[in-house]
């Protein structure tokens, strides 16, 4: 029987709709795989929070031994991320990023703010690069010829923002632990982030909306640095 007999008779080959259902089948497999390795990463995730929180009770001077812990949880996520690589990496890239990207960018923020308080063979106060974190988790960064696991520069880019929101915090309660000196660590580095974000050409709009709460929390930094120069807890001339 010819395509047009098939037509006249209202004849529908009952295979392409188990081909479909198959294809379905498949999808929500992987799915739920990514899901269920997702679901560990947050439990890890949250554990390392819960240890880099510290960093906003602890005076700066004990903390590299409460940054160890916080460091090994780190590592924790990171085998994570590699279970979650060999799965997304049997399938197109753009696929099933949505499901993970959230988490990934947990992860990166997690590494950039441990680096930051001076964990990872760093030096306290820097900002790893892109390339920095794609070496520690060891995977791919910022990937533009290829269609492979990788993290992305958006990703990258939310968890700086996030970062300058946990330094907003540090900020306040560096004052309250009597750290007068922190503070102005913190608003030179902040600063110099927030230069770098004006010369970006931001399309990705989440990005953009959030890149705009930087100059909030930079305003947030100055009154604190303000504050401590008006009590004369820090010369006027480093303000």
């Amino acid at each position: 029987m010819d395509v047009m007999d098939s037509v006249a008779t209202g004849l529908v080959d009952p295979a392409i709709f188990e081909r479909l259902q198959a294809s379905i089948d498949g999808d929500a497999r992987v799915r739920e795989e990514l899901r269920n390795i997702l679901q560990r990463r947050e439990r890890q995730g949250r554990i390392t929070q819960s240890l880099l929180s510290r960093a906003h009770s602890v005076p700066a001077a004990e903390l590299g031994e409460a940054l160890k812990p916080a460091w090994s949880s780190i590592l924790e996520q990171i085998k994570i991320i590699k279970e979650i690589e060999a799965v997304a990496s049997q399938h197109p890239y753009y696929k099933y990023n949505s499901i993970w990207t959230s988490d990934v960018r947990d992860t990166i923020l997690a590494v950039i703010w441990c680096v930051w308080l001076g964990a990872g063979g760093k030096p306290q106060g820097s900002l790893p690069t892109i390339e920095d974190v794609g070496s520690l988790l060891n995977v791919p960064a910022n990937v533009t010829d290829g269609d492979v696991f990788h993290i992305t520069t958006e990703e990258y880019l939310h968890a700086v923002i996030s970062l300058i929101e946990e330094l907003a915090r540090l900020a306040v309660n560096s004052v309250t632990l009597g750290d007068y000196q922190r503070p102005l660590q913190i608003s030179k580095f902040v600063k110099d982030v927030h230069a770098g974000f004006q010369i970006l050409n931001l399309k990705n709009d989440s990005l953009r909306r959030r890149s705009d709460s930087i100059k909030y929390n930079v305003k947030k930094i100055e009154d604190v640095v303000y504050d401590l120069s008006l009590r004369n807890l820090i010369p006027r001339n480093t303000s």
